[in-house]
Parts: structure tokens; C-alpha cells; sequence
């Protein structure tokens, strides 16, 4: 499997390396350079670098990830230059092939991969519009509060009955958010570019409803702190033990040393989440706490080149990391006491290169792993899944600042506490336009 996807990531850097010059800086100026604005009043009034310092946080943003739409290419400015709006979206296409075994879902999911195989799913040739997204945005600038904004975006889930999906909803006034956003837990800003809808499979990547502050300190700290609306996953076994209501919110933090007007950091964030269940055998309630901790990083060492790296370990918070979010497991039933359950472990981590040939065209190729850890094997609980590997190498050709081809090629397997095992690959290609 590690030979397969070193082969294809090296045909990458081959294929592209006569094209090597610059940095990443030039491709969001492009974009940066592509908004139109409509100017509410007389446009002389306007500072234009306090319009130019307003754009930029629709770029340089601790929670955006680049799965999300660009900065909307039409934007309303108020005739003072302290209030815009804009309303944008991605229209996003994405068609794969798989073989060696097919996946059941359009995102590429170790977790996913069917022991034994599945005859009838062998290869499988699709095609989807999951992802196309639209949002609106209202920021401004206020002497008393500093920077506000409101955001919405909601994506369609593709061709089955076509859902039209709340992503995000949330406003923020200072240091403050409140609404559903990406958690304080997670760090999209250092997950790696994709064509695959889910990415590398430890990755954090989940929304929550939540109130968050957040403050940046000189010499680059950046801290934050949150509650958040609780999301436990308990498995339920008749006449043993079942999951309870939530009783507590989620507490999550983070520390982050940053440079480069924060597009480059180092961060750790932690998590504590309450959970409980009902031992069904002795008819009583338990709580337990679950923890974990993820350290996250991008930065730059040379001027084209991005690294991209995170690790995380935990336990309780499996529902947490994308490969675990497909089944129950933040407790797990003790096989030695009937009834009791704990919060098994968890840990994972990934590690990714990007490097830009040239402003509009760059490559990207990650490795990531992810192992469940219970301190027994959980066959009374009918969980067999003992960790995942995901590998990936694409090339990314922005045609235009806001038009992109992306083309990928996926490796991953699943292992299962048995030893059973099974790889899967796929090939996708993505064409997104954003507006």
C-alpha cells in the first residue's frame, strides 16, 4: 500500500517540477484582487486600506478551512468603508472511481471499507454536486466593539433527495462568537487540500453550537476558550447498559502561538465533555468524563513549500475524529463487570506537504492514521475496527482566482481487531467555480 501511493505522489512532483517559482502569498492576492465592490455613496470617502484590511479576514480566518467557499466576488461596502456584505457560494463537482474494493459513500472513509468484501461492490464509478455551497456575510468595524461580523452557509448534500443543509450560522463581536461554528477543538486551518470531501481520516473536523472568546495577544499568542452544546455517542446493549441525556456542556480550549499575520501557527487545544449511561444489570446512572488532546500545525520553512500536521489522543471523544464519527463508540462495555462501561482511547495523526509550482498550480501528498484503542476487544459490543490508514497525492490548477481543477489519488485500509484487513482505492476529479 505505501508503495502504491509513494509511486503516484512521486509521479506528481515529476510531472510538475519544471514549473517551481513562488509562494502562496501571490495565489490569495489574486483572489484577493478578483472581488468587485458596489459602493453604497460616494466611493472617495472610503480609507481604502481599512476596505483592504476588512477583505483580508475573509482570508486569514483561525477557523477556515479550504473545503470552504472564497470571499464573495461581489461585495456591498457602506459609503464610510466600516460595513460590508457580501453573498457568495461554490458550485462543486466531484467524479471518482474506485477499485480494489468500493466505498458507500461519496467521501473516501477507511472506517467505511467492507471486511469481507462485497462482491457486488468491487469498483464503482460516480459522480456528485455534495459540497456546493452557498453563504452571506455582514462584517464591519466598530471603535467601541472592533471587528463584527454575521455569517450563514449552507451546502447540498448531492443527488438523493437533495438536501439543502445548515453548515455554519454564527456572529461575533470582538473576542466573542456565538452560534454554530466550527469547534474551539478542531484547527481547519491546518488541515491539508483535498479533492476528498472528508480528508485525512484523524483529522478534527466537526460544528458545534457553541459561545466562544477568543483573543489575540502581542508576539503572535492567540488563546480561546468555549462551551459548547454536547454531542455524545453511547452504544446501547438490551439488558446491560444504555446512554443517558447529557448532563454538561463541552469545555474545549486552546493556546496558539502564530506568525506571519496568522497564517502560520502552532496550536494546542484540549477538550473535557461529560457523558453517562445507565448500568441496565444493577439499575443505576454513572457519569463519566471524557478528555482529549490535539496538537496542530502549518507553516511555511521555504517559501513554496507548506507543512500541514496534527496528533491527537483521547478518551471518550471518538465521535470526534472523522474515521470514528460513523459509529457509536465514546463508551464501551466492560466485558469484566456486566452493566459497567468506560471511555476507551483513541489516537491518531497525519503529517502533509503542499508545495506551489507556481502561484496557480500546486501539488499535495499526506499520510494519516488513526487507531481505536479499548482496553479490551470490544466483541460484545459488535466492534471489530482496530485502526485506519489514509494516504493521498493531488495537483490543484487554479484556471482563474476563482475557478479550480483538482485531480487525486486515494489510498486507504482498514484493519480489524481480528487482523482482517482490506485496502481500497480510488481517483477523483474536482471542477469548483466560486462566486
Amino acid at each position: 500500500m505505501l508503495k502504491r501511493f509513494l509511486f503516484i505522489a512521486s509521479m506528481c512532483a515529476i510531472c510538475l517540477h519544471a514549473f517551481a517559482v513562488s509562494p502562496s502569498e501571490q495565489r490569495l492576492e489574486a483572489q484577493k484582487n478578483s472581488q468587485h465592490l458596489i459602493y453604497i455613496g460616494s466611493e472617495q470617502s472610503i480609507d481604502t486600506m481599512a476596505v483592504r484590511a476588512m477583505m483580508t479576514n475573509f482570508y486569514v480566518d483561525q477557523f477556515r478551512s479550504f473545503q470552504d467557499p472564497l470571499a464573495p466576488y461581489f461585495m456591498l461596502m457602506s459609503k464610510s468603508g466600516d460595513l460590508a456584505m457580501g453573498v457568495g457560494g461554490t458550485v462543486r463537482m466531484r467524479c471518482w472511481y474506485d477499485w480494489n474494493g468500493a466505498m458507500s459513500n461519496s467521501a473516501f472513509i477507511p472506517y467505511l471499507i467492507s471486511i469481507p468484501n462485497n462482491p457486488t461492490r468491487d469498483h464503482w464509478f460516480s459522480s456528485t454536486p455534495s459540497g456546493t455551497a452557498l453563504f452571506a456575510r455582514v462584517f464591519g468595524h466598530s471603535r467601541k466593539v472592533g471587528l463584527y461580523q454575521a455569517y450563514i452557509e449552507a451546502k447540498f448534500s448531492g443527488y438523493g433527495n437533495r438536501d439543502f443543509k445548515l453548515s455554519k450560522a454564527y456572529f461575533s463581536v470582538g473576542d466573542w462568537t456565538v452560534g454554530y461554528a466550527p469547534s474551539t477543538y478542531t484547527d481547519p486551518m491546518a488541515a491539508p487540500p483535498t479533492v476528498d470531501s472528508q480528508g485525512p481520516n484523524s483529522l478534527m473536523n466537526y460544528t458545534n453550537v457553541l459561545i466562544r472568546w477568543m483573543h489575540t495577544f502581542k508576539k503572535g499568542i492567540v488563546v480561546a476558550a468555549s462551551v459548547e452544546s454536547p454531542d455524545g455517542s453511547i452504544p446501547v446493549l438490551d439488558g446491560k447498559y444504555t446512554g443517558c441525556s447529557d448532563f454538561m456542556p463541552n469545555v474545549a480550549a486552546f493556546l496558539q502561538y502564530q506568525w506571519n499575520g496568522g497564517q502560520q501557527h502552532v496550536r494546542l487545544s484540549g477538550i473535557m465533555r461529560g457523558l453517562e449511561y445507565r448500568d441496565l444489570v444493577k439499575s443505576g446512572n454513572h457519569k463519566i468524563i471524557g478528555w482529549g488532546l490535539h496538537l496542530s500545525t502549518v507553516f511555511r520553512p521555504v517559501g513554496p513549500l507548506t507543512v500541514y500536521g496534527g496528533v491527537n489522543y483521547g478518551k471518550g471523544v471518538s465521535n470526534m475524529v472523522q474515521d470514528l464519527q460513523n459509529s457509536p463508540m465514546d463508551l464501551l462495555g466492560d466485558v469484566d463487570n456486566p452493566g459497567k462501561m468506560y471511555a476507551p482511547a483513541s489516537m491518531g495523526w497525519y503529517a502533509a506537504l503542499q508545495y506551489h509550482f507556481a502561484p496557480n498550480v500546486f501539488s499535495t501528498i499526506m499520510f494519516s492514521e488513526e487507531r481505536f484503542l479499548p482496553k479490551h476487544d470490544p466483541i460484545e459490543d459488535n466492534y471489530t475496527y482496530k485502526y485506519g490508514l489514509y494516504g493521498a497525492a493531488n495537483v490543484f490548477w487554479e484556471i482563474h482566482p476563482r475557478c479550480q481543477i483538482g485531480l487525486e489519488y486515494n489510498i486507504g485500509k482498514r484493519m480489524d481487531i481480528n487482523h482482517r484487513n482490506k485496502c481500497a482505492d480510488r481517483v477523483s476529479l474536482m471542477g469548483q467555480f466560486s462566486f
